[in-house]
């Protein structure tokens, strides 16, 4: 499909292990895509333990910031247009140690590669996950009034309605869809953000991640988790947002949106 040069193709994608994701041929998939600009989370790796050569003859300047922890957490940003600006981190190390945010300024455009954390092996993490969101959204907001474009895109841990997940009523009591997960993003879009995807498509049965149990990929039982969020003031500049479960290189696929 021919697509507008000055139009910017993002791609966000939780890797579930960068090494795992290339020797299964996230590469290949770089290659026939091309995007303009890649969000990964979870990268469980340091940039020593990556082909960053390989990368670069794809034409990309890349970006790292894992987590302290071995094997463990971290995003990344490559691009083909060298950003601006790079910010490593939220300027607070309870977070900054896990690699979960890191943002790239393009011109007035900022995009930000974040990894929201999962509350699934209990309430302490769960405790961590809101204390998290509260931060996060204070600091995202406080971030817009330096930098009022952004797109934020990853991995946030939550099926925002009933209609991003396959079973909602079965999943009530679940971290990831638990009442005051989705009620922190209502009020977080209520702020003045937009869910590119939901914002063009309105249909269900779109998900961006699925247990390894069950055969729940294959049965298309999954979880819509993964969001390119934009600050409503660029609306106007939204044109395609697509999620691609057929690109199998973790248990996440790869979700896209493309600006002006």
């Amino acid at each position: 499909m021919q697509r507008n040069v000055n139009n910017m193709r993002i791609i966000s994608y939780n890797v579930n292990g960068i090494r795992a994701a290339i020797a299964k041929g996230l590469l290949e998939w770089i290659t026939s895509n091309s995007p303009d600009v890649i969000c990964l989370q979870e990268i469980k790796a340091t940039p020593d333990q990556i082909p960053l050569l390989e990368i670069e003859t794809l034409g990309y300047h890349h970006f790292w910031f894992p987590a302290q922890k071995k094997g463990y957490s971290g995003v990344a940003v490559l691009s083909k247009i060298q950003p601006d600006n790079v910010v490593y981190g939220m300027n607070n190390k309870l977070y900054d140690d896990e690699g979960r945010f890191l943002r790239a300024d393009f011109g007035n455009i900022s995009v930000v590669s974040v990894y929201h954390p999962s509350g699934t092996s209990g309430d302490e993490r769960q405790n961590f996950k809101m204390q998290w969101l509260s931060f996060f959204r204070d600091y995202v907001n406080a971030l817009r009034k330096e930098r009022p474009n952004l797109i934020i895109s990853g991995d946030y841990n939550i099926c925002h309605e009933a209609i991003d997940i396959h079973d909602p009523v079965r999943n009530a009591k679940s971290s990831g869809f638990l009442p005051e997960e989705r009620q922190w993003f209502s009020d977080f879009l209520n702020d003045g953000y937009i869910d590119s995807f939901r914002t063009l498509c309105k249909e269900g049965g779109h998900y961006s991640w699925w247990s390894f149990r069950g055969n729940a990929r294959n049965n298309n039982k999954g979880w819509r988790i993964d969001y390119h969020i934009l600050t409503d003031n660029i609306r106007d500049k939204l044109i395609n947002a697509a999620i691609y479960p057929d690109a199998k290189y973790s248990d996440h696929c790869p979700v896209m949106v493309e600006i002006k």
